[in-house]
């Protein structure tokens, strides 16, 4: 995954990376020959596989879940992601609200798309009265507004991360949104990456991780007719790690940190 970038450093709200590659031909760690094509052609998975996940139920910690809308590693030991990647512009977003079902609630569901034997997290186990969690969206609700199929897909269980309020309503959206404002009023195309830092406890009698950060990148086209191959030393990545507590606030800025950070935490090969 783009390891070739060679120089990583905050400035500001953005970290600028040297790239001495512009083409999808020198990405490292895309889908290895044998893998499904639905998995090989998705343009969500356009930066790669972070940890190499595959569409084998065998592989059950680290299992390929390939969707129109967002690919993502589920991990069913800990019932959420490993992580979950999406591109955004402005294809992507229109003016359908949220999903709701019969009763007007935010239409939460479990992922049936899992193979047998996997766990299937079902809305009610993020019981928000008892143990304080939201059920947390990796890709978001506002950046899938196209129609309503695209925005239902991001309420699976799958894509859902417990996080306390603070986070998820607050700081986590505020960059959600302002990412979003760069595809809306600036024309930018964005591949984010976002997922759970390293264990903090359960929920659910011990079937969902809580996670004690979590942690997205966002990569910045700003042609995005070009795609990847518009990659250049002036390419804008931002990357955050944010903790999960009921305490946290401020400005989405304040948690800025660089990639090799996250690779770290994660294991996962991000770019």
């Amino acid at each position: 995954m783009l390891k070739s970038w060679t120089a990583m450093f905050a400035a500001g709200s953005v970290i600028s990376l040297l790239v001495v590659v512009s083409s999808t031909s020198a990405l490292r760690g895309q889908p290895q020959p044998g893998l499904a094509v639905a998995s090989a052609g998705s343009i969500h998975l356009a930066l790669g596989n972070p940890s190499g996940a595959t569409e084998d139920p065998a592989n059950k910690d680290n299992f390929l879940v390939s969707k129109p809308q967002y690919a993502l590693s589920y991990n069913d030991a800990n019932g959420i992601a490993n992580w979950v990647s999406w591109r955004l512009n402005k294809n992507d977003l229109g003016i359908q609200g949220r999903c709701k079902d019969s009763r007007g609630r935010d239409f939460f569901a479990a992922d049936d798309s899992l193979p047998t034997g996997f766990k299937q997290i079902k809305p009610d186990e993020y019981d928000f009265p008892v143990n304080g969690f939201d059920r947390g969206h990796m890709a978001p609700s506002a950046d899938r507004t196209a129609n309503r199929p695209d925005n239902c897909a991001t309420f699976l269980m799958t894509n859902m991360v417990p996080q306390r309020p603070n986070l998820n309503r607050q700081v986590w959206e505020s960059l959600e949104s302002d990412s979003r404002q760069l595809v809306t009023r600036n024309g930018r195309e964005l591949y984010i990456i976002a997922g759970p830092g390293t264990k903090r406890g359960t929920i659910a009698d011990n079937r969902v991780m809580v996670p004690a950060s979590t942690w997205k990148v966002v990569v910045v086209l700003d042609a995005p007719e070009l795609g990847l191959a518009g990659v250049n030393r002036n390419t804008r990545v931002i990357a955050v790690n944010m903790p999960n507590t009921k305490t946290i606030s401020g400005n989405w800025r304040s948690y800025l940190v660089n990639v090799d950070q996250i690779e770290a935490l994660t294991g996962l090969d991000l770019l």
